[in-house]
């Protein structure tokens, strides 16, 4: 009888270990060249135990993948909707339709949140939302209330942290407020999501607050407690940014009266490639901190002993972002593009050295490369090869080639090479694709280094292109001779 429970609490000690954080999500972006399909997508999902998933757009196929998945969704509108959402009632009402009512289902989609715009009171907007946000979720959240889904699908608007702050002359916590410029619509849409139950969602990016300021310790932007200039307030210790990030939000809610309001960290990350900062390492030194400050349930000192509902930032790097901000905006992924994990990762919080379930079925292009014509005169490369790369690099993700990041420091042939075979995959090996006027040949040999990866793209039914007649003739041959040795 002893060793059946023995057994039997091994087995439920296994299964817990197994079992993702409770309440984490990821994001799932889509602006990728070759996107992974929709159905590779959600299984991979559920080979990890991710339950739960926030969407950018509501895609059809991602949307038809999900149903009967009983993985949890955000859905999202995205901000170039949010002044016709807030100016027609009956707009938002044919969204709901169309977006929600559509997939709401038993054997559906299980729709938890809508988000209405993403971050839309970012600086960087100047102002261009600030009137447009209440009253878009205010429809949103009504017309799902007159659906009669509001009682269980809430509208929520995911909020950068730059919406609120600490007064210069007491930087700490627990003097968090919002925004001057903004804290009358701040506090405006608090309380109508405390009225409707909804969530205060806000994306916190420790990585940023290391980007964008030079002089911040590196340290605090982790989890691991080796910071040497933790901060003090009022005897209570913080040694991470994200802590006293989220800690902030939620002084700036007690002030307007919400203190209890539930939150949800909407983005939460680390890049590995575009920046000296955003590298593979980093991120798995954040993650493996992020997740077991997550199991532990440990909260915040604010709010101690409390589960966090985080959505990791992103699941698979997408190469069509805009590298406005940064180069980094397209290495978000603990994935990488095809679906590969990039680093150990134990999503269990349990600090295993575990590496996530690789996605399955994905197909790739042919292993051929695009590189530098070795032939190419050099009167060519004189006049041509600096205008072609420079094209190339418009029209594909060149990232990888910028100072500190992974292909960074190759010699002018490196570099060349790279940037046409960026085009080469980004045009799913079209042969035009190419030549760039005789300075690039394909190659089959992998001009890939130690440090450097030379991308061979996925193959999906949008991007796969069709055979050339070189390679429809050479398919045709393997065929045949294999038809021929079967006989």
């Amino acid at each position: 009888m002893a060793a059946r429970l023995s057994v039997s609490l091994l087995l439920l000690l296994a299964t817990a270990a197994l079992a993702g954080v409770q309440g984490l999500g990821v994001n799932w972006g889509t602006q990728a060249s070759h996107p992974l399909p929709p159905k590779v997508v959600v299984q991979l999902l559920r080979d990890n135990g991710i339950k739960k998933v926030k969407l950018f757009e509501t895609n059809f196929d991602a949307m038809s993948a999900l149903a009967g998945s009983g993985i949890e969704v955000m859905l999202a509108i995205p901000n170039n909707m949010l002044h016709d959402i807030a100016g027609d009632s009956g707009a938002a009402k044919d969204w709901v339709k169309r977006n929600v009512k559509r997939f709401d289902f038993d054997g559906g989609v299980v729709i938890k949140y809508v988000a209405v715009g993403n971050e839309p009171f970012l600086a960087a907007y100047n102002g261009k939302f600030i009137k447009v946000t209440l009253p878009a979720l205010e429809n949103i959240q009504n017309a799902l209330n007159d659906a009669g889904v509001g009682d269980r699908i809430k509208a929520t608007v995911p909020l950068n942290a730059d919406v609120y702050n600490s007064p210069a002359k007491n930087p700490v916590p627990s003097a968090g407020r919002f925004r001057n410029e903004i804290s009358g619509v701040m506090t405006d849409i608090v309380k109508f999501l405390a009225k409707n139950k909804a969530p205060f969602t806000v994306n916190i990016y420790p990585f940023l607050s290391l980007y964008l300021n030079d002089n911040f310790p590196l340290d605090f932007a982790f989890f691991d407690g080796k910071s040497d200039t933790p901060v003090n307030d009022n005897g209570v210790i913080y040694t991470n940014v994200f802590e006293a990030n989220f800690d902030t939000l939620v002084a700036a809610l007690v002030a307007v009266g919400h203190g209890d309001m539930p939150i949800i960290v909407g983005e939460v990350g680390w890049p590995t490639d575009g920046d000296r900062r955003a590298k593979a390492s980093y991120a798995q030194r954040f993650y493996d901190g992020l997740l077991k400050r997550l199991a532990s349930n440990r909260g915040t000192p604010a709010r101690p002993n409390q589960r966090l509902d985080v959505y990791l930032f992103g699941l698979v790097d997408e190469d069509q972002k805009s590298v406005e901000p940064g180069s980094f905006e397209r290495h978000w992924g603990i994935f990488r593009y095809d679906g590969q994990p990039k680093f150990a990762m134990d999503l269990s919080g349990q600090g295993r050295n575990t590496t996530l379930v690789p996605a399955k079925g994905v197909r790739y292009l042919s292993r051929t490369w695009c590189a530098l014509n070795p032939k190419a005169s050099r009167n060519d490369l004189g006049k041509l090869l600096g205008a072609k790369i420079d094209y190339a690099c418009t029209n594909a993700d060149c990232t990888p080639l910028g100072y500190g990041s992974t292909c960074n420091g190759m010699d002018v042939k490196g570099n060349a090479s790279y940037a046409f075979n960026a085009y080469y995959q980004a045009q799913s090996q079209k042969d035009e694709a190419c030549d760039f006027q005789g300075l690039a040949l394909p190659t089959e040999t992998d001009p890939s280094t130690a440090a450097c990866n030379f991308t061979i793209q996925i193959a999906t039914s949008a991007a796969a292109p069709p055979l050339s007649m070189a390679k429809l003739a050479a398919t045709l041959v393997v065929a045949l001779l294999q038809l021929a040795l079967s006989w």
